[in-house]
């Protein structure tokens, strides 16, 4: 056994090769996937949809807010994997009582190589992890580098009924900076609800619907060109904009497409 630190600061005690993992988060189930850990992982919830054929084919163990602890402990894990924004504190609490659970906790890109490196020396796999923080690295600040108009100021939106934007400090935020946009809600914090008149006052250029959790579609569009006719309303990847793993591998590319799209601003 080992002792380790989680992004919570909490110390637990894990086995030196965690052999039997559930992972509680999409976007990290996706990076055990990325660092080939694909017989280590035995359990995986509802909403972790990447990569297909470990959602086809992993037990799954509940949503990332509504675990089922009957179906953990018949996975017998010696590591489970959680994030304080996506899991709930009761669900957490109760696994900590029988497993050791790695908490992730991150609102910047930053953190996210943090997290990486963790839990890279967590899972014994820190080459893997390195070179992808590495690549991430030079991605974003390449992104950065290449931007010389003045950034759209932008709404983002996660949920409509009622409407929920992603505040200032949140993963989502710092993804829209590296981006070149300006969050119009950046002063409010997490992911607050907003009044139609309330979005009309921050005047954004542009709107950003976003696939996820709410999955905006076409028939969306028009609603929010109603409430803000002079803004450009976009339907975008959420995962790619909230997603602190490996699928940020995707993200830079992404964003170039989308700037591309959006042309100069006039």
């Amino acid at each position: 056994m080992k002792l380790v630190i989680d992004q919570m600061h909490q110390q637990l005690e894990v086995p030196k090769e965690p052999k039997r993992i559930v992972s509680l988060v999409p976007s990290q189930t996706e990076l055990l996937y990325y660092w080939g850990l694909d017989e280590r992982v035995v359990g995986i919830t509802k909403f972790c949809i990447h990569p297909k054929e470990w959602y086809k084919n992993k037990p799954r163990v509940g949503g990332t807010k509504t675990v089922d602890l009957e179906k953990v402990r018949a996975l017998k894990p010696d590591l489970i994997i959680g994030n304080k924004e996506e899991n709930t504190q009761s669900d957490i609490e109760a696994l900590q009582k029988e497993f050791p659970v790695w908490m992730s906790d991150m609102q910047t890109l930053e953190e996210a190589w943090d997290m990486m490196t963790l839990l890279g020396n967590v899972l014994n796999v820190p080459d893997q992890s390195t070179a992808l923080i590495q690549q991430l690295k030079e991605d974003f600040l390449a992104l950065v580098n290449e931007q010389s108009e003045p950034p759209w100021r932008v709404a983002y939106f996660i949920w409509q009924n009622p409407y929920m934007v992603a505040g200032g400090d949140t993963f989502i935020d710092d993804v829209l900076k590296k981006a070149n946009f300006e969050n119009v809600f950046a002063e409010s914090l997490r992911y607050p609800s907003v009044t139609v008149a309330e979005i009309q006052a921050k005047q954004p250029e542009l709107i950003l619907l976003s696939s996820e959790p709410y999955p905006f579609k076409e028939k969306h569009v028009q609603i929010f060109q109603e409430i803000c006719p002079n803004a450009r309303v976009e339907i975008v990847d959420g995962e790619l904009f909230s997603w602190y793993g490996s699928r940020l591998l995707e993200t830079t590319h992404y964003v170039k497409k989308l700037h591309q799209k959006l042309g100069a601003k006039t």
